[in-house]
């Protein structure tokens, strides 16, 4: 069975009604679960940065371990060599094994300059982890204040809302699908998610700019759709008595 206008007009203010007391409870949470999840998007910022330095302190700690080694090894080389030069038949010989005692020596020296800037930058590493552990630690105590202030809040409107939820749904399936689009839009697009309204005191109760008398009288007698020229709002009624039109003009 087709719908009249007025009908249809009733529908959407209906819906309108559930959709606001929704929107009323959310403006209760006001920010919380903003606040949450940027808290959240931090937290998981910070154990990635830590994950990053341990990563880091990995890759030095084998640099250093790779250069403990090769000390090791030119020490053995330089002790092999020492004991060569005790045996050596002419001074070609000895001279080359100096060469070689004095290369590994400054293998030596490398390999220390290379292990004391790893372990340099180890411990830089692990400073700015400490650093990052302790702001992590304290948006996890913030995170954890935040939580327990937004489950309280939604705990005491949970039956609420659920209610409004089911209501608001089974309003919405008497809606024609074009109609209820139409709404849906013009909702999405208004700051205070108003898109039916009454026309109040002679003004659009959305955007609070003039309605003349005559569309007044055409918005009350509700025979078509009619919406505010202004912000696109659906007008469902008229508060009051519509304003006369000035003389001289008819309908």
């Amino acid at each position: 069975m087709e719908l009249t206008i007025a009908q249809k007009l009733d529908a959407l203010l209906k819906l309108q009604s559930f959709d606001s007391q929704l929107d009323e409870l959310i403006k209760i949470r006001g920010s919380l679960p903003e606040e949450v999840r940027d808290l959240e998007d931090d937290i998981a910022g910070f154990e990635t940065r830590i994950g990053k330095f341990q990563a880091e302190i990995k890759t030095l700690e084998e640099d250093i371990e790779r250069n403990r080694v090769a000390k090791k090894d030119a020490e053995k080389l330089i002790t092999k060599y020492k004991d060569q030069q005790m045996n050596v038949r002419n001074n070609r010989e000895f001279d080359a094994i100096s060469k070689e005692i004095e290369l590994q020596s400054l293998e030596i020296e490398l390999v220390e300059k290379r292990a004391n800037e790893a372990q340099f930058r180890v411990r830089g590493k692990e400073e700015e982890i400490k650093n990052t552990q302790s702001a992590l630690n304290e948006r996890k105590e913030d995170l954890k204040a935040k939580r327990q202030e937004l489950d309280q809040i939604t705990s005491e409107s949970q039956e609420e809302e659920k209610a409004i939820i089911q209501q608001r749904d089974e309003q919405a399936q008497t809606i024609e699908p074009r109609l209820l689009n139409s709404y849906n839009k013009i909702r999405g697009n208004a700051l205070n998610g108003l898109a039916v309204v009454t026309v109040k005191r002679g003004a659009c109760g959305g955007c609070f700019n003039v309605v003349p008398p005559q569309r007044q009288a055409d918005i009350k007698d509700k025979k078509k759709i009619i919406v505010c020229e202004h912000c696109g709002r659906i007008f469902a009624d008229v508060e009051g008595v519509p304003e006369p039109a000035p003389v001289g003009r008819g309908r």
